[in-house]
């Protein structure tokens, strides 16, 4: 279906470059939300969840604020809206936006677009870990072997369809998951009893409760969390500072630049966790089924498809693992479909081909395509474990570029040398990670993003400030929050509307209350079905009284002044 669906989608998607990466701006916002939370729930992130879980128990999820897992509430509050302004292509085309088309503005172009090429490889590079354990344990191949065939097949649908074809297959694929979701976890909820889950998890195993350390870890394959503290600020800061910069994972972005208007924008990022909600009960589920069933497992990342070997029926197995490849599928295609847009629009259209036709960048997109594939294939025959590529690109290599995009929404005075300076310097400082393994993330996080954060200041504060006009535009368009007072007092003493305050619901205080709200909505709706799963209905109850009472505020703060009565 998704191959026939390419095809189908080719003709429509090859008009222009808009239509093959953004699809024409003319796609629905449930569309576009469906398809940008399905691509977040990827099968490899969930081999990944579930090992943590089966490791450190319900405070593994303090993890996940390492890869912006409240990106919905900032999106729905007011950066959906922010991205959806700046009107462009890709995440580094927007550079030109903020700095101007002259060299700084170019130089931090091509640094976002490197930084995004390197990352979004490095995702395919950890798809390819994920797919290839989680098929090895059904099909009579390699996991390497298993991977490239999967990986084959997505990738020649996204070559034809660009993002439409990913977009209309995404929702698809978020139906067949959702059912493969609940099916898994009605499946724990009716085999584990609330006696036998008693007798089988350590007291406080369900507590969310951080410690500062976890002696039992130390000497064991999970050493790195026995400091559990330490890594518990760094996650919970990086996860502010990156859902503060913009779209959590590069593809994020194009979703919301991809909508038809900004208020389409919000709502996107209002429901984008939403369709997130079953992957916690799933995960929940296939912990408890292990731990309940499952002898000693060597490598706790092959736990997910050992489970749904042992405990699914063949039918619903067959569903299921339907389900877990859409995941998959929908992951990679929007990670290569992202990244070709990054090398075509960001590279070869600005300093190979400026005057090229429609026709011949899209060409040079199937190319591009097949390109970033075997790049991140490279990075996946390279990795050892899912663990090892995801540490290293979510707080080393996204470290580095965290504070940069951070400043570059909040402060007037970054300019495009500075923010070049900062990717790059965090690059760098990334790669001691690599070549350091044994060193601690709470070590490695904070000296990253402080390389990045001084070469940042100390370039942009040595050189010339941004053009005004680009600045005072950007203010106007955007209307950003943050230190931007001398650019309105220049719109001021000019006389120009654009200093005015912005519309009615996006006030800063606002704004604030509508992020709190949208966090506690998240994380209840993503813990009520978890709850659920293992029988503690208490807490189930709470939590979903709680989300329900935050999108009832919700709709009094923000649904009714800022997105209903913009329309």
């Amino acid at each position: 279906m998704v191959l026939w669906l390419g095809f189908r989608y080719r003709k429509r998607a090859s008009l222009n470059l808009e239509s093959y990466f953004l699809g024409g701006k003319r796609m629905h916002w449930l569309a576009l939300a469906m398809s940008g939370s399905v691509s977040t729930f990827d099968i490899t992130g969930t081999m990944w969840i579930v090992s943590m879980m089966f490791v450190l128990g319900m405070k593994s999820l303090w993890i996940h604020w390492m890869w912006g897992w409240m990106m919905g509430a900032f999106c729905l509050a007011y950066m959906g809206k922010w991205v959806r302004r700046s009107n462009v292509m890709t995440g580094a085309e927007w550079m030109i936006t903020r700095f101007g088309d002259d060299k700084g503005g170019k130089v931090a172009r091509t640094a976002y677009a490197l930084m995004a090429v390197i990352t979004l490889a490095s995702f395919i590079g950890y798809a390819f870990q994920g797919i290839g354990k989680f098929a090895s344990v059904y099909l009579p191949f390699s996991p390497a072997v298993c991977a490239l065939l999967i990986i084959g097949v997505t990738t020649l649908y996204v070559v034809l369809g660009g993002l439409y074809s990913v977009v209309v297959t995404d929702v698809i694929q978020t139906i067949i998951l959702t059912l493969a979701s609940i099916l898994i976890a009605a499946v724990a909820f009716y085999h584990l009893s609330p006696g036998t889950l008693h007798n089988l998890l350590p007291q406080g195993w369900e507590s969310l409760t951080p410690t500062w350390r976890l002696p039992e870890l130390a000497g064991t394959t999970g050493s790195q969390y026995e400091w559990f503290g330490a890594l518990v600020m760094v996650w919970v800061i990086k996860g502010f500072l990156l859902n503060a910069g913009g779209p959590a994972q590069m593809y994020d972005f194009q979703r919301f630049l991809a909508a038809r208007d900004e208020q389409d924008a919000a709502k996107i990022g209002a429901v984008w966790s939403l369709f997130l909600v079953v992957r916690w009960g799933m995960a929940m589920a296939i912990v408890l089924l292990a731990l309940s069933g499952i002898g000693d497992v060597n490598d706790p990342e092959k736990i997910m498809p050992l489970v749904l070997q042992e405990y699914l029926p063949p039918g619903i197995r067959g569903i299921v693992i339907a389900g877990l490849l859409a995941a998959f599928m929908s992951t990679f295609s929007s990670t290569v479909n992202s990244g070709a847009s990054y090398i075509i629009r960001d590279f070869w259209q600005p300093y190979f081909r400026p005057h090229a036709s429609q026709k011949s960048l899209v060409t040079s997109g199937y190319i591009a395509t097949i390109a970033i594939v075997l790049l991140g294939l490279l990075i996946g025959f390279q990795a050892g474990s899912i663990h090892q590529i995801w540490s290293w690109m979510m707080m080393a290599l996204g470290g580095g570029v965290v504070l940069p995009n951070v400043l570059r929404w909040y402060w007037w005075r970054l300019n495009g040398w500075g923010y070049a300076a900062g990717t790059l310097a965090g690059i760098l400082f990334s790669l001691v990670a690599l070549f350091i393994p044994e060193l601690p993330m709470y070590v490695v996080f904070p000296i990253v993003a402080a390389a990045s954060l001084v070469a940042s200041v100390i370039v942009s504060l040595t050189g010339p400030a941004v053009n005004p006009e680009i600045l005072k535009t950007f203010f106007k368009t955007i209307r950003p929050f943050g230190w931007w007072k001398p650019v309105r007092e220049q719109l001021q003493m000019s006389g120009d509307p654009g200093a005015a305050a912005r519309p009615t619901g996006e006030k800063t205080g606002r704004v604030i209350l509508n992020v709190v709200l949208g966090m506690i909505a998240v994380l209840s709706l993503y813990l009520a079905p978890m709850y659920l799963v293992g029988h503690w209905y208490l807490y189930a109850a709470v939590c979903l009284g709680t989300a329900l009472a935050a999108v009832g505020i919700l709709y009094r703060t923000w649904y009714l002044p800022v997105i209903k009565k913009r329309e």
